[in-house]
């Protein structure tokens, strides 16, 4: 129990790193917050840098790895033995959480996806190579990010699945579940936008 507490913690912190405002502000005095669609993320960011759009991805992703890496440790650390896939996608969950609601920013966050690939690329790399593919190919058919994201993240528990990437660990499918339902969740304006046609492409500005 104390493990999985720590866990936890470490990984919401980790998670909870704004790199999308840090980025923004730092390079161009402007607070992410307040423009496009408010969101903290890569996407968002890249309205305003395609450069700093990029590196955000990245140290989201980054930080969401570091998450469950951290997660092995302590884990391995505490018990005396190897973490389970349980452990390391509790791990990841609590990143996603972080990234969504950090505590620097007062629980406005992102939407975890970038934060999610970086976290469960490690213990399922196969689920994730798929989801990215089924991304790749929504968003070139439709040109939504947004929809590629919704589609890839909520096909990856079934890919992760498919793919025998938890073995017998049901507990930690359902823990990558959670955190695919929470991503789509934080979804639920661009859903709204996608039903109603008001959604934006890419190649068109946001308002």
């Amino acid at each position: 129990m104390k493990a999985y507490l720590l866990i936890a913690v470490t990984s919401y912190l980790l998670g909870s790193i704004p790199f999308g405002y840090v980025l923004l502000r730092t390079f161009r005095g402007e607070d992410v917050r307040r423009t496009g669609s408010g969101n903290i993320g890569a996407t968002n960011v890249s309205r305003r840098s395609p450069a700093l759009g990029v590196l955000t991805l990245v140290l989201d992703a980054a930080k969401g790895a570091a998450a469950v890496g951290l997660a092995y440790v302590i884990a391995s650390r505490m018990s005396g033995t190897t973490a389970t896939y349980t452990q390391l996608a509790f791990g990841g969950l609590f990143a996603v959480v972080g990234h969504m609601f950090p505590v620097w920013l007062k629980f406005r966050g992102g939407k975890g996806v970038a934060t999610g690939m970086g976290s469960f690329v490690i213990i399922a790399p196969k689920g994730v190579v798929a989801a990215v593919c089924v991304f790749i190919v929504i968003v070139l058919m439709f040109r939504y990010v947004s929809l590629g994201s919704i589609v890839a993240v909520g096909l990856f528990p079934v890919f992760a699945w498919a793919l025998h990437q938890f073995g017998i660990s049901s507990m930690g499918l359902a823990l990558i579940s959670s955190a695919s339902i929470l991503i789509i969740a934080k979804h639920h304006a661009n859903i709204g936008r996608l039903i109603g046609g008001t959604e934006n492409r890419i190649g068109t500005r946001s308002a």
